[in-house]
C-alpha cells in the first residue's frame, strides 16, 4: 500500500499505512487468494461519519478481478447492518476508482480542494438506504 503510485502522488508512505492499520476505531478485512493477500479494506464505525471506507487496496496486478467490487460489497455489508450511509473518499486523479465507485451506485457529493496535498481534491462519495432517522 505505501509503494503504491496513488500513495507516493499523495505524499504518503509507510508510517501513514501502519497509522490507519493499527488505530483501534477501524475494523480491517483481507481478501485472500491462496496464501497470497489479495487487498484489504479499511473501515471505521465510529465517530460522525460512522461507516466511512477510509482505505482499500488491491495490488496493481489483481487490478480488475472483481477483487476491490467485493471488498466492497463485504464492507457495504457490515455498514449497512448498523447505519444507512457509506462514505469514502477518492482523489481526483485516480479515475479508475472513480468510475468503480459510480458503477457500484455511489454518488459524489463533495469536494475537497488541495485537501491531502496541493494541487488534487479529495472526492466525497456517498452510498445511502436512506436517512438516519428513517434508519431502523
Amino acid at each position: 500500500m505505501s509503494d503504491s503510485e496513488h500513495w507516493k502522488k499523495l505524499k504518503r508512505g509507510y508510517k501513514d499505512a501502519r497509522e490507519i492499520i493499527s488505530n483501534p476505531c477501524s475494523e480491517a478485512y483481507v481478501a485472500w487468494s491462496r496464501d497470497d493477500v489479495a487487498g484489504f479494506i479499511i473501515i471505521e464505525m465510529v465517530g460522525s461519519l460512522k461507516g466511512y471506507i477510509k482505505s482499500i487496496f488491491v495490488p496493481p496486478e489483481r487490478r480488475g478481478e472483481g477483487i476491490g467490487s467485493e471488498l466492497i460489497k463485504y464492507a457495504e455489508e457490515r455498514i449497512f447492518s448498523e447505519t444507512p450511509n457509506v462514505f469514502l473518499l477518492v482523489s481526483s486523479f485516480n479515475k479508475g476508482a472513480r468510475k468503480l465507485y459510480q458503477k457500484l451506485g455511489y454518488e459524489e457529493i463533495g469536494e475537497f480542494k488541495d485537501y491531502v496535498v496541493r494541487g488534487y481534491s479529495e472526492i466525497l462519495f456517498r452510498k445511502t438506504k436512506g436517512p438516519l432517522n428513517e434508519f431502523n
